[in-house]
């Protein structure tokens, strides 16, 4: 038979080969494909026009940046929702303390019991100054039983508790930080009143060194609260993550950051505040913002933490903050 395109025997041979497979593979090299188009930002909200407007500004504050970046914004009074990546894993590095927290108050409801005082100290200290000791005591304490159990409770079915003590890898979402923040705003059937108080007024008394990240840009009559974490590894550099609820005087909304590929802290600190200054600016069009602290990076950011499981030479870990 005659042909306009011949086919050698070995090409013919392995073309009979996938076709009985049920694929069909080109005989001459193809084009390689494209590379996958980066997620975009997804937007929706009650009010007209917003929502494109965040996608569009968000889009343009991430330009150029080489962190990979998960994002979630919801503004209860517009009722407006941004995701991006909201459902990829990131080591949690010290976000996780406002689940250790959380956690405690919800067991302690249980039994309607105070905290006690060593407890009020371990909390602020662990929330207000990121203190890793303190986290540590607390995460054994009440252990992966109790931790799971109010991670069921609240919804955050996509968080994994770090194994063997390891709280700064626990896996964590965009969403269901944003989940979290949530439970924390607003009147539940999770989280009592009090503790909910308890745990807001911890994440605004979070030392002057260590308010960057989602305040960024914020207006000056919002209440901030927040919590910030980083954490170095010899994969996916630097995290650096920042959630924060923003209320009172007419604002209620959240916005959760997370970072991952970060070659320096100061590339994820500069990648959130440039998010966080787009999703301020255009929630609150007609305000005036307050002035965000300085990020330095801490003179001595590193600790003599447990190595992590990550490697079997017992690798040098940096703080988990």
């Amino acid at each position: 038979m005659t042909t306009n395109h011949p086919i050698s025997r070995r090409a013919r041979a392995a073309l009979s080969v996938a076709l009985a497979a049920g694929v069909l593979v080109p005989v001459a090299a193809a084009a390689a494909p494209a590379a996958a188009a980066t997620p975009t930002v997804a937007c929706t909200s009650g009010k007209a026009g917003l929502a494109a407007k965040l996608s569009k500004d968000i889009t343009a504050a991430l330009k150029g940046r080489k962190s990979t970046t998960a994002i979630a914004v919801y503004d209860r009074t517009t009722n407006t929702r941004c995701d991006l990546r909201a459902t990829q894993k990131f080591d949690s590095a010290s976000v996780v303390k406002v689940t250790v927290l959380a956690t405690l108050l919800w067991d302690a409801k249980k039994t309607n019991r105070l905290l006690t005082k060593k407890e009020v100290d371990l909390t602020t200290a662990m929330i207000t100054k990121s203190d890793n000791a303190a986290t540590s005591t607390l995460w054994k304490q009440l252990g992966l039983t109790k931790i799971k159990g109010f991670l069921k409770a609240a919804g955050m079915t996509q968080t994994t508790p770090g194994a063997d003590g390891y709280w700064g890898l626990t896996q964590i979402t965009a969403r269901d930080e944003q989940q979290l923040l949530t439970l924390i705003t607003a009147k539940n059937a999770v989280l009592s009143d009090n503790s909910r108080s308890y745990i807001l007024g911890k994440m605004n008394k979070v030392v002057a060194s260590q308010r960057w990240g989602v305040p960024a840009g914020a207006p000056a009559t919002a209440t901030v609260q927040l919590k910030n974490g980083w954490l170095s590894r010899s994969t996916h550099g630097w995290r650096v993550h920042s959630i924060g609820a923003f209320t009172g005087k007419g604002h209620n909304y959240m916005i959760t950051v997370l970072t991952h590929d970060n070659k320096t802290m100061n590339d994820g600190v500069n990648t959130i505040q440039a998010v966080a200054k787009a999703v301020h600016k255009d929630l609150n069009p007609a305000t005036t913002t307050a002035k965000t602290a300085l990020h330095s990076v801490p003179s001595t950011p590193y600790e003599a933490v447990p190595a992590t499981p990550e490697k079997a030479a017992r690798e040098a870990v940096p703080a988990t903050r």
